[in-house]
């Protein structure tokens, strides 16, 4: 039996350290917070519920996974309430489409009916390709450790593959190459946001989120998606596993390029046989590691050379109740007519955007509020990252900009002012001091090019029995990943 330190109670951090406890191994979790599950919460404000982190489960079968393997399966201890429609899209023309769960063959009806058949067509194509990209990827590039470029040039199948995954087109090239509607193409350009990239650089193979979420569903927890990161701690609770909240770490302890332990921001220290690193990369190799540590140096390279993602705005609104034409479906999307406008602003001019996609979260979820047909809505615009020195300072004007959006939902038609009974705001700048994300960046490092993927963080670093799991090393960010980040972790170790 060895003793593992985990550094982070977020869901990569706990979910390798139950799965290394149920290896038989002594795992202890040092967290800065006073909370779990990181940037996964369910957060209660008088009398609304709101998920300020993920707000949609996609890929359940990472977790459904996990709970078998380390005890009482999913189902016993979570409730999945499919979404349906998982996206209801609206754009400045209008028009609007709403997305099946669960059917590509209602999504193209539905397609149909608001941009012709034509439209139906080219979208049944690309998702054709889309299921391809992730029959390819799925394997080599997600599932398993990546190593090396070197290692991938190896498969037999690495003509087909590079064919099908066009690791030099971007996914706005693809989607202009195959799709004649602009808001389909809008769409597409969304899921380069789903890693805080731009879709404008990041590469074609994003597309296969988009038959993720067809094929394997769009998914809300009742209660909210933060009961995902409580079952997980109750999980590492009882397979022995023990979480010291409030327990900032200062240091990875090395002796010789091998990692032995941590020293705590008190001045304790703990010894380890293995550490799991679940803080942001940058935090692990540029705080926390000597800097004279040598092998250290190929990380710090990697990570500088990496363009960091998206930041988040955010606002949480309780509202009064609505009249039935005010009621939102679940995840509703509403597109600006110059989408590029905000790439540019975020990426280029490192500025808030003045006419954002907005993302709203209304969870049809009696348990989430605390009042009679009250609802409680979870509005995401994208944001520049904190930086004070070389881009954007969120230490003020963030309630001005919380009004602005607010100003476009009312003159969208959704009534907001009038209904608003509780409004709270989170800048980049907040999600950097409660969930220690540098700079508010939502996924670590962006995937803006073809090598993006090689230049994050390694599961296994080159400091010996130092390892690192979580949204900004491999295979990225986002609940599935993240959790199977833990998995290639707890793998490695188990067979050490």
């Amino acid at each position: 039996m060895s003793k593992v330190v985990v550094i982070g109670a977020g869901i990569g951090g706990m979910s390798a350290a139950a799965r290394i406890a149920k290896a038989g191994h002594q795992v202890e979790i040092y967290e800065a917070a006073n909370f779990v599950g990181g940037k996964c919460r369910t957060e209660w404000i008088g009398r609304y519920a709101f998920d300020t982190g993920p707000s949609l489960l996609t890929l359940p079968a990472v977790y459904r996974d996990f709970f078998l393997k380390t005890g009482p399966v999913m189902e016993e201890v979570l409730t999945q309430i499919p979404v349906n429609p998982a996206f209801d899209y609206r754009f400045a023309d209008g028009s609007s489409v709403n997305f099946a769960n669960l059917s590509r063959y209602q999504t193209l009806q539905a397609i149909t009916s608001s941009f012709g058949a034509e439209a139906a067509a080219q979208w049944d194509q690309i998702m054709k390709r889309a299921e391809a990209m992730w029959d390819v990827s799925r394997e080599p590039f997600i599932e398993s450790e990546l190593t090396s470029i070197a290692a991938l040039f190896k498969r037999v199948t690495l003509l087909r593959d590079l064919l099908i995954i066009a690791p030099l087109k971007s996914l706005r090239e693809l989607a202009t190459e195959k799709l004649t509607d602009q808001r389909l193409r809008f769409i597409v350009d969304r899921y380069a946001t789903y890693s805080g990239s731009d879709p404008r650089k990041a590469p074609a193979v994003l597309l296969s989120i988009a038959f993720v979420e067809e094929a394997f569903g769009a998914w809300h927890l009742a209660g909210g998606i933060g009961q995902l990161a409580l079952a997980i701690e109750r999980r590492c609770l009882d397979l022995g596993v023990k979480i010291y909240l409030n327990s900032p770490v200062s240091k990875i302890k090395t002796e010789k390029g091998v990692a032995t332990g941590i020293t705590l921001v008190d001045g304790a220290e703990i010894q380890a046989d293995f550490i799991v690193s679940n803080s942001d990369a940058s935090l692990t190799y540029q705080k926390l590691i000597s800097p004279d540590e040598k092998r250290a140096k190929s990380e710090r390279r990697n990570l500088a050379k990496s363009e960091s993602s998206l930041a988040g705005f955010s606002l949480l609104l309780g509202l009064r109740p609505a009249s039935a034409e005010e009621k939102l479906n679940h995840h509703t999307i509403l597109f600006p007519a110059d989408y590029d406008a905000e790439f540019e602003a975020i990426f280029t001019k490192k500025e808030p955007v003045t006419n954002p996609t907005i993302y709203i979260c209304a969870p049809n979820d009696k348990s989430m509020v605390k009042s009679e047909n009250k609802e409680s809505w979870f509005v995401l615009v994208n944001a520049p990252r904190h930086d004070p020195k070389n881009g954007w300072d969120w230490s003020t004007n963030g309630e001005q900009y919380a009004k602005q959006i607010i100003n476009k939902l009312d003159k969208l038609g959704l009534n907001v002012s009038n209904r608003l009974d509780l409004m709270k705001f989170r800048t980049p700048l907040d999600l950097q001091e409660y969930a220690m994300a540098p700079g508010g960046s939502i996924y670590g490092t962006s995937s803006n090019s073809a090598s993006s993927a090689f230049l994050r963080a390694s599961n296994r670093s080159k400091i010996k029995n130092l390892y690192c799991v979580g949204g900004s090393a491999h295979p990225g960010g986002g609940l599935p990943l993240v959790g199977i980040s833990a998995d290639i972790v707890s793998e490695i170790i188990g067979k050490a």
